[in-house]
């Protein structure tokens, strides 16, 4: 029995995208769906009440940073992450592939695993697909990731072949490690780069191992957008309709749309929150930098169609203080505005995929955002 079931609701005529449901040991998530990111057990600056409230169905934690620090051993202890973190509903943990890769000198890929530095304290680390899953095990996450490499971008098509099937091999490893598949369910990731074939290969060779679910990776690591969705337009109808399909990394509005209309069911990104924490906010009408001059006697709300609690009780001009003062109230407000935005969008995206209108829901988005059609 896997730990979780994807339930297809319909497809929606004019653009292809599917509504769903994930059921999983923490409760549904209602799909296309963005997750949040809480990176080291916590979505900066949020409580798990404050989550609820903006309606967060699941959010994501990173069992590289959870490993380095508290490490696994201490949650596993503390009950596993619901429990350390307060947190009832979903939770997905990625494989901490990309931080790892992210390391760039500080590691050494072999056949066997990463070797690697902290970039905490310099300590070595070695991470294999069977240490991954045990430390995924004792976080006891609803969804985990198996353990991947992501080719950086540009690379050359022999880095890219030789990265995909060190991939295979390791999702393989994971899979034969990973025990406790009625409580966590274990998802595969095609890679492939920018590449159509091997793209394809990936899919065959990840899909050959029946994973209850695939992700999208190496995606969204500095290529162009349009390249982006290119690659998608091939892949995704690669992977399996009963099953959830998740693009890695990726979090803008325009993306979250674009991904949808080419059958992506979940989105994660660190990009909302990081982006409040500089005095940016995502508002209907585009992005608004708090922190510019022009808002110091700004006396209306982040954005006149949000409801969140930013939006209900403060003003431009206040929060725009709050960022030039250095307070930690900017932040709290600017990130609370920024999730609410996208997983109301998600609300949007989904009835729209309902009423089989989402390409004339993303034209009226783009025009009113300014993006380009």
């Amino acid at each position: 029995m896997s730990a979780i079931r994807y339930e297809h609701i319909k497809t929606c005529k004019q653009s292809g995208a599917r509504l769903g449901r994930i059921h999983t040991p923490h409760g549904i998530i209602e799909t296309p769906i963005f997750m949040p990111v809480g990176t080291q057990a916590t979505v900066k600056s949020m409580t798990p009440e404050e989550l609820k409230e903006i309606n967060s169905q699941i959010i994501l934690s990173n069992t590289y940073h959870l490993y380095m620090r508290p490490g696994h051993e201490l949650v596993k202890e503390a009950g596993g992450l619901h429990k350390f973190m307060n947190w009832d509903r979903p939770i997905l943990t990625d494989s901490g592939g990309f931080q790892v890769f992210s390391l760039g000198p500080l590691r050494k890929i072999t056949e066997e695993g990463v070797e690697f530095r902290s970039h905490i304290d310099g300590s070595k680390h070695f991470l294999s697909p069977e240490k991954v899953m045990e430390i995924e095990t004792d976080l006891g996450a609803d969804i985990i990731m198996a353990f991947d490499e992501c080719a950086p971008y540009p690379a050359s098509r022999d880095y890219v072949k030789n990265s995909l099937e060190r991939t295979t091999r390791w999702a393989k490893r994971c899979k034969e490690a990973h025990h406790n598949t009625e409580k966590q369910a274990l998802f595969g990731i095609v890679q492939g780069g920018m590449y159509k074939d091997l793209r394809e290969q990936s899919a065959k060779e990840i899909m050959e191992l029946d994973f209850p679910g695939y992700a999208v990776g190496g995606l969204s690591v500095g290529e162009p957008k349009e390249l982006m969705y290119e690659v998608l337009e091939y892949t995704t109808p690669l992977l399996p309709k009963d099953k959830p399909r998740y693009l890695m990394g990726v979090g803008s509005p325009d993306a979250l749309i674009e991904g949808a209309i080419r059958g992506i069911d979940m989105f994660d990104c660190v990009l909302p929150t990081r982006i409040a924490r500089n005095g940016t906010a995502m508002t209907s009408q585009g992005k608004v930098v708090v922190r510019n001059a022009k808002y110091a006697k700004d006396f209306t709300s982040l954005d006149p169609e949000c409801d969140c609690y930013a939006c209900k009780n403060y003003t431009r001009a206040y929060i725009r203080h709050l960022v030039k003062a250095n307070e930690i109230l900017a932040s709290r407000l600017i990130t609370t505005h920024n999730l609410h935005f996208l997983l109301k969008l998600m609300e949007n995206v989904r009835q729209a995929i309902r009423e089989d209108r989402l390409l004339d829901f993303r034209q009226e988005f783009f025009i009113k955002y300014g993006y380009e059609l």
